[in-house]
């Protein structure tokens, strides 16, 4: 049909791209193959010089020119100094209080590691090896997203199959560079709303260490009608709480991060927006800056919005996780401050309204790695917990952290007196039982009777 033919007027992609390099057709308007060769190995050395330096330099993402990119945006973003002394010393005291408060609050023991006060740029910089751990599989993806754009070139132009595959190597760089540099977009915007190291929910640094953003958290307080102080106090009671659960707990941050891991492993790239990134980029000229500003229109834009089946699955599971690590922080809290600090149910009903809100970390999530967290049940979680403290004390709450299984699950939050009365085991386990017990006892008691009538 007339408008399925390429318009002549408009100008080739390819050609635009391969013209960066001084490649062009022939008097037909045809780039003969034979006379390619040279040209192309030439422009691919330059090319790969360029990108080097780039994001695109490799198979896997650029790591470098993430934490680059994150800290020019960090910096764009608004003034990061990094902390006087002052400040420095106002948080490791009030970590110190926060860690005194606690320790008539909970059965996990001080961490080891003096209490430290970030900037943002600090917090991009202690945080990166984590990222690269849990976004470092999204390039697989990519590389599966090149390959089904390179055959899908060759089956609509079968003449240019062989151009097609010896520009598959510069594809893929500038492919990776233009994620790298969402990548770093996605970092640098977490790193301008946390509040401290493990805000997330999860754990991002290889040693646990109570951090502080001083400029994020004195942002968070603008507005509050709140001391400083008392805000100061109140994100270091949940980050020191936060990061005695983590260190005291050795199971729990791995199997949140291998949660993200494993579904970031399924991330799919949407090969339509991929495809125009990739043909704007080769239009308008492919340098480190243009694949910059490329991530920066893209971020959020690549990934295929569906979600698989065992994506929904991890993500569910990875919720609850995040929900009853908060709702164990949140009871924690709420009964060491219950006479110490006025301000606590304020601070923490702000704290609620900012995790339910889609603010600018669940963005950042979403970009990173396509991850919607939204951990809904933490007040359900904070419940449960609260429970089993009323029911059985301190030491008894903070034991089932020493297992997997016996922290509480979906169905526990749906009924918190009864996972305060019988643990991990699920209700329609707890009935079953029950009934076992009682089929157990007749059963028994008709031997009693039947041998009382044999003795008769």
């Amino acid at each position: 049909m007339a408008e399925d033919q390429p318009n002549p007027m408009e100008p080739n992609p390819m050609e635009e791209f391969l013209r960066q390099f001084g490649i062009t057709p022939g008097p037909d308007g045809t780039f003969d193959m034979t006379q390619l060769i040279g040209p192309l190995q030439q422009a691919m050395a330059q090319f790969g010089r360029q990108m080097a330096t780039a994001g695109g330099g490799g198979e896997g993402l650029n790591w470098t020119f993430i934490k680059d990119i994150a800290r020019k945006a960090v910096a764009a973003a608004g003034p990061d100094p990094s902390p006087s002394a002052s400040e420095a010393v106002a948080i490791r005291d009030t970590v110190g209080l926060a860690d005194l408060w606690l320790d008539q609050h909970m059965a996990f023991g001080r961490i080891s590691a003096p209490a430290a006060t970030w900037s943002r740029a600090e917090w991009v910089e202690h945080t990166m090896g984590t990222w690269e751990q849990l976004a470092g599989s999204v390039s697989t993806s990519l590389a599966g997203a090149i390959g089904g754009l390179m055959r899908r070139s060759a089956a609509e132009a079968p003449e240019a199959a062989g151009m097609a595959a010896m520009l598959e190597p510069m594809m893929r760089m500038a492919a990776t560079g233009m994620l790298s540099a969402q990548v770093g977009q996605g970092v640098a915007q977490l790193a301008t709303d946390v509040l401290s190291g493990s805000d997330l929910g999860f754990p991002l640094t290889d040693t646990s260490v109570t951090a502080l953003l001083a400029t994020n958290v004195a942002r968070f307080a603008d507005g509050l009608d709140i001391p400083i102080a008392d805000v100061r106090l109140y994100i270091a009671l949940r980050e020191a709480a936060r990061q005695r659960l983590f260190a005291h707990v050795p199971w729990l941050g791995p199997q949140m991060l291998a949660l993200i891991e494993h579904y970031a492993r399924d991330i799919t790239i949407d090969a339509d927006a991929f495809e125009e990134a990739m043909e704007a980029q080769m239009s308008a000229g492919l340098t480190p800056e243009r694949l910059e500003e490329f991530g920066q229109q893209m971020a959020g834009k690549l990934f295929r919005p569906a979600l698989t089946d065992e994506q929904h699955e991890v993500l569910g599971r990875l919720e609850t996780l995040v929900a009853i690590v908060e709702g164990w922080v949140d009871d924690v809290v709420a009964q060491t401050t219950a006479t110490l600090l006025p301000n606590a149910d304020a601070l923490l009903e702000t704290v609620r309204r900012r995790r339910a809100s889609a603010g600018p970390s669940e963005v950042a999530l979403k970009t990173l790695l396509n991850l919607e967290l939204r951990p809904r049940r933490v007040r359900d979680a904070a419940n449960v917990w609260a429970a089993l403290r009323s029911a059985k004390g301190i030491e008894e709450r903070d034991a089932v952290w020493s297992h997997p299984d016996l922290v509480p699950t979906g169905a526990d939050l749906d009924d918190p007196l009864g996972f305060a009365e019988h643990g991990h085991l699920a209700r329609s386990e707890v009935d079953d039982l029950d009934a076992q017990l009682a089929q157990l006892i007749e059963q028994e008691r008709g031997r009693e009777g039947g041998a009382a009538t044999d003795r008769g």
